[in-house]
């Protein structure tokens, strides 16, 4: 079960293909939008409302562009999402009563785990950023770099509660619904926690090292990658390749832009003064080029495409970081909001990226400058290819396997 954007289900697509062959009978629980991500995995679907990019783009959607802050672009994103929360409802509880097990991203565990209870249903925890509190930094969903050791745990503490707000309108009625006692969430989150609920994280340990005041339960997996229909590029895309030097990818994924047109313009400029092709992907931000030195695609897997590139400028989105480092190329991130601090903050820190480029202070000038150190300094280029490898050995799948084996022997 999965809310949220694009980066928020696809890699679930290719986990549950992963449990698929294991031996187990999975549906993938989301926007009803996104069902062409499962065709072909044999994965079973069981929509849910709301359309994700039409909320982003709505008059409310593109006022989280208004706020320069990480605690302001949270405080407006609880608001958008509390208003949501309860048309979800009735359709998780439908899809559960046909399940033995429920996988519960981030975004919905505490509707899960009110459905759980209720249903008398084994839960596990999947997600996609370290949420959890701890005091090596500060929590992702704020913009990531550290507030020190008492103010990470503070502030961790306090993005709980604004998720919990989310919920905190439909959970008690949910629980009436079910026959159980009038709790809080965030009080029946703190019994579970208290029963070390288990949850794997889908990153690499070598991206981010599972804390050391982590409470037990709480595992690092590995990446989980996307189901890839096919993985052979369309031949106007090997063309373009072929012509001439390796070119550079530009994307922003499910991120949206207050002005495609003006952020297109200053990205081709910048690439051209890099001396760089550009393979630019329209994404939900609309972004296009046009001349025999760009192309502009739609989607194409990022793991048939990746491997071509010079290096990737991108939004730092949990999954698109996690492809671009799976590839073994360098990066030059380009951070919105929520999480892409830092995961922006992780390519610099593994040496992969020069700097990031957060998208207020995008010019061509400023993208055009790591463009130059990115693709001719050979360093980070180096380091990306010797950590693709390494992490391109790892199993994320192996560990939610065997969690899920636990779970059915208790």
């Amino acid at each position: 079960m999965t809310a949220g954007s694009r980066g928020d289900v696809v890699p679930f697509t290719g986990l549950g293909h992963g449990l698929l062959r294991a031996g187990h009978e999975v549906t993938l629980v989301t926007h009803g939008s996104f069902r062409p991500l499962v065709a072909g995995s044999g994965l079973g679907f069981h929509p849910l409302p709301v359309d994700p990019r039409t909320v982003l783009e709505s008059d409310r959607g593109k006022g989280l562009h208004r706020s320069a802050t990480g605690p302001g672009k949270l405080l407006r994103a609880v608001s958008m999402a509390r208003a949501l929360a309860g048309t979800m409802a009735d359709d998780l509880l439908t899809a559960a009563r046909a399940a033995d097990i429920l996988l519960l991203s981030a975004s919905l565990a505490p509707l899960g785990h009110t459905i759980g209870e209720g249903l008398s249903l084994p839960t596990l925890g999947l997600s996609l950023q370290p949420v959890a509190t701890t005091r090596e930094f500060a929590p992702p969903m704020l913009g990531g770099g550290s507030w020190g050791a008492l103010g990470n745990r503070a502030a961790g503490h306090g993005v709980g509660l604004a998720i919990e707000h989310v919920f905190s309108s439909v959970v008690p009625e949910l629980r009436t619904r079910l026959g159980l006692g009038r709790v809080g969430s965030a009080a029946a989150l703190r019994r579970r926690e208290r029963r070390n609920w288990p949850v794997q994280h889908g990153f690499s340990p070598l991206v981010v090292a599972r804390p050391h005041d982590w409470r037990p339960g709480l595992d690092v997996a590995g990446y989980w990658w996307p189901y890839d229909v096919s993985t052979e590029l369309p031949r106007e895309v090997r063309d373009f390749l072929d012509a001439g030097p390796p070119p550079v990818f530009v994307g922003l994924g499910s991120a949206t832009v207050p002005d495609p047109e003006h952020l297109s313009t200053e990205i081709v400029r910048a690439l051209r003064r890099a001396g760089v092709r550009g393979v630019f992907q329209r994404g939900w931000a609309g972004l296009a080029a046009e001349g025999d030195d760009m192309l502009t695609i739609d989607e194409i897997a990022h793991s048939a495409l990746f491997p071509h590139m010079a290096a990737v400028v991108h939004h730092a989105g949990a999954g698109t970081t996690g492809a671009g480092l799976r590839a073994g190329v360098p990066a030059v991130p380009v951070p919105i909001q929520f999480d892409a601090g830092f995961w922006s903050e992780r390519l610099v820190r593994l040496g992969v990226a020069p700097r990031a480029v957060p998208l207020r202070r995008l010019t061509a000038d400023t993208l055009g400058a790591a463009l130059v150190q990115v693709t001719r300094d050979g360093e980070h280029g180096k380091r990306a290819r010797a950590l693709g490898e390494r992490i391109r050995g790892e199993d994320g799948v192996g560990p939610v396997v065997a969690a899920i084996s636990r779970l059915c022997r208790s």
